[in-house]
């Protein structure tokens, strides 16, 4: 998910993809913690797509003031 589709979605629809990501990143950590994960790569991207979210949630909160 890149930061310009993260910019065509409303607040609401941010934090609902914000939740999906943190839970994902959980379930990955639980994951690697036992040895199940078998792309570890994914940490690191889902990691990049939570704070690409809240900087954009960043940006409309600056924009409303």
């Amino acid at each position: 998910m890149n930061a310009q589709e993260l910019r065509a979605m409303d607040a609401a629809k941010l934090n609902e993809k914000l939740q999906e990501f943190r839970k994902e990143l959980m379930n990955l950590r639980f994951q690697h913690a036992t040895a199940q994960l078998e792309n570890t790569q994914r940490i690191p991207q889902v990691k990049k797509s939570i704070a690409r979210i809240l900087t954009v949630l960043k940006e409309k909160q600056m924009e409303t003031r």
